[in-house]
Order: structure tokens, then sequence, then C-alpha cells
């Protein structure tokens, strides 16, 4: 998967997973992950997705990305794993 389109459409993807999850609609976001051609797509659009999003935040913040993965992982180890319920905000 190195064409430009498919991967900023495994990218769009995984948003879409994450929204549609935020707002409830676990079907979906069922759908969504079923869509994914594979999983190395599925894997790859998560993957830029992340790593999309820390460099927005660490844009706005001025954070250094490894201060930002720090804690990111602080803040996993403390939630104990467990993704928010649907439509909740961590």
């Amino acid at each position: 998967m190195t064409h430009p389109q498919t991967t900023a459409e495994a990218v769009q993807r995984a948003a879409g997973v994450i929204g549609a999850r935020h707002r409830g609609d676990l079907a979906g976001a069922e759908a969504l992950l079923a869509a994914f051609p594979s999983e190395q797509a599925k894997t790859l659009g998560f993957y830029l997705l992340a790593d999309l999003t820390l460099g927005l935040l660490r844009a706005q913040t001025g954070q250094s990305m490894d201060d930002l993965v720090r804690e990111l992982s602080l803040h996993l180890a403390t939630a104990g794993h467990n993704p928010p319920a649907a439509g909740e905000r961590s």
C-alpha cells in the first residue's frame, strides 16, 4: 500500500472509526473497520493518524515528541489500558 490516495483513504477511515465511536455509532465504527482492505492498511492508517495527531499537538503545545509520547504512556498506564466507552471523552 504505497499509493498516496490509498494511504490518505486509510488515514481518513481510521479517523472515521474514532469519530463514529465517540458519537456512539458502534455499528458505523465496525463497518469502517471492516472496510479496510487488509490488516496492513488498517495498521498503517492508524499509525499515520497517531503520528499526524501527535505532530499537530506538538505544534500547538511546543512540547517535544519525546515528552508527548512519555505523557501519553503515563496517561495510558494510569487509565488501566481501558479505552473510554463510546461517547465518553478522555
